[in-house]
């Protein structure tokens, strides 16, 4: 528990100090100040800060530098002791998120290449960054710092070619689409046969929902998005002359009952369509782990917002535009 007690004060002195950034994290922060947590002493360590800093962002910076420096990565029992090993991991990625992104990225280099000492524990790290940083639902969700963390991985001797073909295929499936980058254009049709494609859709802004039929939480995010002030105000500036804002459900799998028998609840107003051509996922053209995934595209289709939740759609239209 003191160890615990130290990392959670020098995050709240770097919170304190920076109280306007916001990360992707930022919720879970909250919660993980609530965990109860044994470290052994006797496994893991903090690293010892030098009295001589004294600047909250500075021993926050040395901790995120050196937090492993006196933890045993040849030491293979420690895999199976997530009461030390994982809870540890969980402090190092949230510690991580109140310093400056570049930093962040130089630790997460300097971790791999110490858990390297053992390939076994470069597996178990390797596992964690997966879980927490690209895990569908994980709360410290962050593609850009595990983007970074596969770039390791790629090019280290270590792993064997049947994990480094893992690593070099989500390599490639997560920078597909990109904030900042057109999206891939894909063939869709529609419940009447009508079909067009991504491209040709005219509108300010589109929200892209890749569904799947008994998704227990896409019914939620699309109740959520049916309830949001913000973007059915968004939706409400669609006139004759202008469509602002469109949201289109696109179900990539391949049972066309299941999709036909789902469209009863889905909103009839939105554009409901299908995978007819499977190319999606014959093609690789979108990341889908686990559905709901949200896109936010401009006009010329753009991602603006990558597996973006309700809360940040909300937050965007919530401004003037």
């Amino acid at each position: 528990m003191k160890t615990h007690y130290i990392i959670l004060l020098i995050v709240c002195f770097v919170s304190a100090c920076s109280s306007s950034k916001k990360t992707q994290s930022e919720t879970a922060s909250e919660d993980w100040k609530t965990y109860a947590q044994t470290l052994a002493k006797d496994t893991f360590l903090l690293p010892e800060i030098p009295d001589t800093m004294t600047e909250s962002n500075e021993r926050a910076l040395f901790l995120c530098m050196h937090y492993w420096d006196r933890f045993d990565f040849t030491n293979e029992k420690l895999i199976d002791r997530p009461d030390i090993t994982e809870q540890a991991f969980v402090d190092y990625i949230n510690v991580l998120s109140y310093v400056p992104e570049n930093d962040a990225k130089t630790s997460l280099g300097i971790t791999i290449e110490k858990a390297s000492a053992n390939k076994a524990m470069l597996h178990h790290f390797a596992s964690l960054f997966e879980k927490y940083y690209y895990g569908p639902h994980s709360p410290f969700r962050n593609e850009d710092m595990y983007l970074e963390v596969l770039r390791q991985l790629v090019k280290s001797p270590v792993p064997e070619k049947e994990k480094k073909s893992i690593y070099e295929f989500q390599l490639e499936m997560i920078q597909k689409n990109r904030v900042g980058s057109k999206a891939n254009n894909f063939d869709y049709t529609v419940a009447s046969g009508k079909t067009s494609d991504l491209y040709s859709l005219q509108s300010d802004y589109l929200i892209l929902i890749f569904i799947n039929p008994g998704c227990n939480t896409c019914k939620a995010a699309i109740n959520s998005i049916l309830t949001n002030t913000n973007i059915q105000s968004a939706m409400k500036r669609n006139n004759a002359n202008r469509t602002f804002l469109s949201i289109m459900t696109m179900y990539p799998g391949d049972s066309y009952s299941e999709w036909t028998e789902y469209l009863n609840e889905l909103p009839a107003e939105w554009i409901n369509a299908y995978d007819k051509n499977g190319t999606i996922f014959k093609k690789r053209l979108y990341d889908i782990q686990a559905t709901p995934v949200i896109y936010l595209l401009d006009k010329s289709k753009k991602v603006i917002l990558k597996d973006a939740s309700v809360e940040e759609l909300s937050r965007f239209f919530s401004l003037d535009r």
